[in-house]
């Protein structure tokens, strides 16, 4: 179902970061798309204005689940289901797009959310089955910048509008406000030791550090993933750098990533974390981490050279073996 955090280093670096949970493999590889690129979508073609990568595949037409562009404009989309709302068909005055074409419009469309945000209005969402799975898919989204900022876009009416993220942190439904009230029932965690108060004559003892996050739920539901992902996100050491950043960010998502077998789905197999992605919007980079290959973090860079030179789409096949590097004495 998915996992999403933004973050900011020490150092000012900003990051988004996702697990790409679902019951089966996208077969999803890095997926580099050109400036001024034909992207004949589901609804209706689009023209890329910059160049953008991520995880991506062509089911009969490229298609995203997150990726970063050229100014540093990060989206990854997460299920939102019995939320999403699409209408059969575009307003005369609007861009029709399918909500599987959103993160490659915008990626290629947006230098940031303040750009994106003014061009909201022309667009709205159609419903339209994606490719592979044959449904509609009920998507929400996260979207961060180097400017720091945060946001979702939650298409729950015809009008489509960015909420501010001030956590920085997307799960699945409910919607954000829903998330940001239960919050309200976490407030008291901590990373510290509260000392215990006397009951009648007695003094109870702790069980030891970590007890100011009793309570902290550990189950993956979207409402327990969200509190768990905000908490490490507030609490763990902050990084310095660029490798630090993507070290901390892997820890974070470790403790809400699905082996599989562990989230039975209601119908068919379990939904599992197929891959993991981490962008930095100041770098332009796209690192993902694949469930077969946990720990090998294959990376693309948006070069001046790759943006300036290619006209077509470039693919990055992944390496999908699991990597045992073998210790010698020296």
């Amino acid at each position: 179902m998915c996992t999403s955090l933004s973050y900011t280093n020490q150092a000012g670096g900003h990051f988004l970061a996702r697990t790409m949970d679902y019951t089966l493999d996208f077969g999803a590889q890095i997926l580099f798309i050109p400036r001024h690129y034909k992207i004949d979508a589901d609804v209706a073609p689009f023209t890329t204005k910059y160049g953008f990568l991520g995880a991506g595949r062509k089911l009969g037409h490229e298609m995203f689940g997150d990726g970063v562009n050229e100014h540093g404009l990060g989206v990854a989309a997460l299920y939102f289901p019995d939320n999403a709302h699409y209408p059969a068909a575009p307003a005369p005055d609007k861009f029709g797009l399918s909500p599987q074409d959103f993160i490659a419009w915008a990626l290629g469309n947006a230098r940031s959310i303040a750009d994106l945000r003014q061009q909201l209005p022309k667009l709205q969402f159609v419903a339209h089955a994606a490719n592979l799975i044959n449904v509609v898919p009920p998507l929400h989204f996260i979207i961060s910048d180097r400017s720091g900022q945060t946001a979702v876009l939650e298409p729950t009416s015809d009008e489509l509008r960015l909420t501010a993220d001030p956590v920085g942190v997307m799960t699945n439904s409910p919607d954000l406000d829903w998330h940001l009230q239960n919050l309200s029932n976490y407030a008291l965690l901590s990373n510290a030791t509260p000392k215990t108060p006397a009951v009648g004559g007695f003094l109870p003892k702790t069980i030891g550090p970590g007890t100011g996050a009793i309570g902290l739920p550990g189950d993956y539901t979207s409402v327990a993933r969200f509190i768990r992902t905000v908490f490490l996100k507030r609490f763990a050491t902050g990084a310095t750098d660029t490798r630090t950043t993507l070290n901390l960010l892997q820890l974070i998502l470790n403790s809400v990533t699905l082996p599989k077998g562990v989230k039975q789905m209601t119908a068919g197999p379990s939904d599992y974390t197929e891959y993991r992605a981490y962008m930095d919007l100041d770098a332009r980079a796209y690192t993902i981490e694949l469930y077969e290959n946990p720990g090998d973090l294959q990376q693309v860079r948006l070069t001046a050279e790759l943006l300036n030179s290619a006209t077509q789409p470039v693919a990055y096949p992944l390496n999908r073996k699991p990597q045992v590097h073998q210790l010698t004495a020296g």
